[in-house]
């Protein structure tokens, strides 16, 4: 039986498929600045920020520096406020909670995912939250999963877990979660929900 549903967050709740590139775009579109330079020096630091080596306070004046250009922090924070939504996604979120445990499994950067829920008004929606950043763990290993059941206290067998990112879904398989691959190309909302229903179904036998 199927207790918990996980979901990643960019590109499954969120339009854009991955944080950086809405970080990045929107630096370069408010402050004028050659997409391509703020890509290249941001993406310097975005391994350590992601496994929580380092935060975007720590390393903003570098950032900067290397950039050419002084951009107000405040114009970052304003990039994660701005992050588009998937406003069909979010509602199935709140659908799911009536029923499930709702987590959020993603790799990111701490102070951006804390932002946006907390803007949002979404943390009373998820049950764990589980950052890279904070955990020290990306997708690629069990522990940022393993984290997640912990704090859900449900059995692997009992989660289903959706991302946007074929090799993100192995470790979680390997494991013996329920996977879904969701297309955040066509964003074919009904197929997802079928798929995810035939999921929910199979396991209540």
């Amino acid at each position: 039986m199927i207790k918990a549903v996980l979901f990643d967050f960019d590109g499954v709740l969120t339009i854009d498929k991955t944080g950086s590139t809405t970080t990045i775009n929107y630096i370069a579109n408010t402050c004028n600045i050659p997409l391509d330079n703020v890509k290249a020096n941001y993406y310097k630091f975005n391994k350590q920020l992601l496994l929580g080596e380092t935060t975007h306070q720590e390393i903003w004046q570098e950032f900067c520096e290397s950039l050419g250009q002084s951009v107000d922090y405040d114009i970052l924070l304003d990039s994660f406020r701005e992050t588009r939504l998937d406003e069909r996604m979010i509602a199935l979120v709140k659908e799911l909670k009536e029923k499930y445990l709702i987590g959020m499994v993603t790799d990111n950067k701490y102070d951006r995912i804390s932002t946006i829920l907390n803007y949002r008004g979404l943390n009373q929606y998820f049950d764990v939250v589980a950052i890279s950043a904070s955990v020290h763990s990306g997708k690629e290993s069990r522990n940022i999963f393993d984290h997640a059941l912990n704090k859900l206290n449900v059995n692997v067998n009992e989660c289903v877990f959706i991302d946007n990112t074929e090799k993100n879904l192995i470790v979680p398989k390997q494991m013996g979660m329920s996977t879904i691959l969701f297309n955040d190309d066509n964003r074919d909302h009904e197929l997802f929900r079928r798929d995810l229903q035939r999921i929910l179904i199979s396991h209540d036998r």
